[in-house]
């Protein structure tokens, strides 16, 4: 108690101890914070932006235009770099095809194995 009068702080009435001192202080706090966040929200409101102006629907006739310039920037590969992919990709397809093959014909004899 006497390191509170030194402070300058509230004196602990009768039959209060100091947690709840402790938690009237704390409430306070919080409510403070609480009107300054509100006050700060008031002043910080703002209208709310303008929608962007409608822009015209493009035709399908441009809409082909367009997509045609597009298409024409395009780096497309060559006829070699085609048939390479497509050599590795159905190399790729049939190892992987003939290991989950396998995967499943050992498991497959392994639960028979089990269960016979």
């Amino acid at each position: 108690m006497a390191f509170r009068e030194q402070r300058g702080e509230d004196e602990v009435e009768e039959g209060q101890d100091s947690g709840q001192l402790t938690g009237n202080r704390a409430m306070r706090r919080l409510q403070q914070r609480e009107e300054s966040r509100q006050s700060v929200a008031v002043r910080e409101r703002r209208r709310p932006a303008p929608p962007p102006p409608r822009r015209e629907r493009t035709g399908p006739r441009e809409f082909s235009r367009e997509v045609r310039s597009e298409l024409r920037k395009v780096a497309w590969p060559g006829r070699a770099e085609v048939v390479n992919s497509t050599v590795i990709v159905l190399i790729a397809v049939v190892f992987l095809t003939a290991l989950i093959f396998g995967y499943d014909f050992a498991f497959g004899k392994f639960v028979l194995y089990l269960y016979d």
